[in-house]
């Protein structure tokens, strides 16, 4: 998927759109997002020294996961519920291209427990186990 068709099934815009394609082999999803520099959430992390934050790597890997939910898609919105075992291995920073594989690990109802890792350049930087739970546009 192109980040054009992304956008018919993530709600999310510039500049919180964080994924720049997605393609699924089998069971497991992998996206990519390339860091151009000028996003909002470098400019002040840090002055000088600018690192991709934590928070906005569980976000990558989250929007880049979003297709292993498709089916279940339309008419919903997909919400964090929770993140475990979350761990920072390597820095990401301008001119970095993420690329996330997640699988989905477990899913009770419409609440999907998905195993997701981000790396660059095949260097690990971020892994973890995130919660989304998709709830009805209303």
């Amino acid at each position: 998927m192109t980040r054009e068709e992304i956008k018919n099934y993530l709600p999310h815009r510039e500049p919180m759109l964080l994924v720049d394609d997605v393609t699924m082999e089998g069971d497991t999803a992998i996206g990519h997002y390339h860091v151009r520099g000028d996003e909002f959430f470098v400019q002040g992390h840090f002055p000088g020294y600018p690192v991709v934050p934590g928070v906005i790597l569980c976000e990558i890997m989250g929007q880049c996961s979003a297709p292993l939910m498709l089916a279940e898609l339309p008419g919903r919105l997909t919400f964090y519920a929770g993140m475990n075992d979350v761990r920072f291995k390597n820095q990401v920073r301008p001119g970095d291209t993420v690329t996330v594989t997640s699988h989905i690990a477990n899913r009770r109802g419409l609440t999907f427990f998905v195993d997701a890792e981000a790396k660059v350049d095949g260097k690990l930087c971020v892994k973890g186990s995130l919660i989304f739970m998709l709830v009805d546009k209303q």
